[in-house]
């Protein structure tokens, strides 16, 4: 048996959450539920309290770092990255520990310790993540792109630099599978910004950047910013989209294979070099990949040449396009309902919790791009009107009307990942039953749960 189902590993950790929550655990079906990762965890017990004046210290929180250390010690001993527990009190009085490991066909969790996206097709990526660059006829470099102005410009601020081989630069195009715009050779011509280069110089460093603009990659540092650079858990992507309005600068892509990132602006954004441009750029522009959204890029400048010359302030965002026709949200608080979200465009639609009487499907059904459904618990007038969206790759509902699907036999067989959306604090043993049957229909990986009873001397 592997360590992380060893009573002693959790002994620490059950100790603090059975004499911190002793009232709620004193009934029969009295249950807490947490999780341990090697980078987080949640650990349901209350922060000690200190004298008025003085700060929480890390002495006051040993007992739980202690706990949380020992099932993290098993954790990498498995090589397993998490885990999730639950303790409760079963109906004969008996403290229960639920050792739950998700397993492969189960994203981590969000809100609930135990569950996020479930992945019934392995690899699988919402749409949004398989969306190519289109081509836009008659894009070329803007006039300002100047690849030998550049060179001097940068020769001029760096005297010192020491730049790239031409067999360096050929060396990062095989790597990277595409040949460098000029700009971007001319620029790794003066530096290949390598930090041997500086020897431990910081002020060496800075002075690249503020020739560049930004802090700027090495040459083997280059890397191509596609969609698989930007990963996003499926209970999110799922719910995003594509869009490139006609008059947009920059394609409304997660990722693509013309994005070449080369630099940072200091504050975790990415710069590149747009060889895949919008309708209104030009190839070559530089963009920013802003590291707090999924979607799209912004124009920093229209040339790498123009960048570094006329040091433009800011990037431009094109306007939102995630929105409606192509994603809709039904809700309470908002206008219109599923009938008025009824457009050929529509990709995405989340029903929220609204006033008055439940939803009918039947104004989506037949649509042809609708690919993601959420509906919150209790919204949908008949959850089986979901078998005629033949095209949903991606569906989360509440416990309830994925009953009704299972029971019916009418999960859509199209799904790519699904998942339970849990409101309040219901059992989680049941979810992760549903969650089970769920994976089984596409014969994925189950859930697993290890029962261990919770023998705790009362007198430590």
């Amino acid at each position: 048996m592997s360590s992380i189902h060893d009573f002693a590993t959790w002994e620490p950790l059950l100790r603090l959450v059975r004499d911190a929550h002793t009232e709620q655990l004193a009934a029969p079906g009295g249950h807490f539920m947490g999780q341990i990762c090697l980078g987080s965890w949640t650990l349901p017990a209350p922060q000690p309290r200190t004298e008025p004046g003085r700060a929480l210290l890390v002495a006051d929180m040993q007992d739980q770092f202690t706990a949380v250390e020992r099932v993290q010690t098993a954790l990498r001993a498995d090589g397993a990255s998490g885990v999730s527990y639950m303790v409760e009190t079963a109906p004969d009085g008996t403290l229960l520990l639920h050792v739950v490991e998700p397993g492969p066909a189960v994203e981590h969790g969000v809100v609930s310790p135990f569950l996020g996206a479930l992945l019934l097709v392995e690899g699988a990526v919402p749409e949004p993540w398989r969306r190519l660059p289109e081509a836009v006829p008659g894009a070329v470099p803007a006039p300002s792109a100047d690849p030998a102005l550049l060179e001097r410009t940068l020769r001029e601020r760096l005297p010192d630099a020491i730049g790239a081989t031409e067999e360096e630069i050929a060396q990062a195009e095989a790597r990277l599978g595409v040949v460098l715009p000029d700009e971007l050779k001319a620029l790794y011509r003066v530096t290949r910004a390598q930090w041997k280069d500086w020897g431990g110089d910081y002020e060496a460093a800075q002075r690249v950047s503020d020739a560049v603009g930004c802090e700027l990659f090495p040459l083997d540092g280059l890397y191509v910013a596609d969609a698989r650079s930007r990963p996003c858990p499926w209970q999110f992507a799922a719910d995003d989209a594509a869009v490139t309005a006609p008059d947009a600068a920059v394609q409304g892509l997660v990722g693509s294979p013309g994005w070449i990132a080369f630099g940072d602006n200091g504050g975790g954004d990415r710069l590149a070099i747009d060889l895949t441009p919008g309708p209104a750029g030009h190839t070559g522009q530089v963009i920013v990949i802003d590291h707090e959204r999924t979607i799209g890029a912004g124009l920093r400048a229209e040339s790498l040449t123009d960048m570094v010359i006329n040091r433009p302030n800011g990037w431009h965002l094109d306007r939102d396009t995630d929105g409606p026709p192509v994603v809709a949200r039904v809700g309470t608080h908002l206008p219109g309902g599923v009938e008025e979200a009824a457009r050929p465009e529509l990709e995405v639609l989340r029903i929220g919790r609204r006033e008055g009487e439940p939803v009918s499907l039947a104004p989506v059904v037949g649509l042809p791009r609708l690919r993601t459904l959420t509906a919150d618990a209790g919204t949908l007038a008949d959850p089986l009107e979901i078998a005629g969206l033949t095209g949903l790759e991606y569906l989360s509902l509440g416990p309830e009307d994925w009953r009704v699907l299972l029971d019916a036999g009418a999960v859509p067989r199209s799904l790519s990942a699904a998942h339970i959306e849990v409101r309040g604090k219901p059992h989680p043993l049941p979810i992760l039953d549903l969650a089970n049957e769920l994976l089984a229909l596409w014969d994925r990986p189950l859930i697993s749960r290890t029962v261990l009873e919770a023998r705790l001397d009362t007198d430590r």
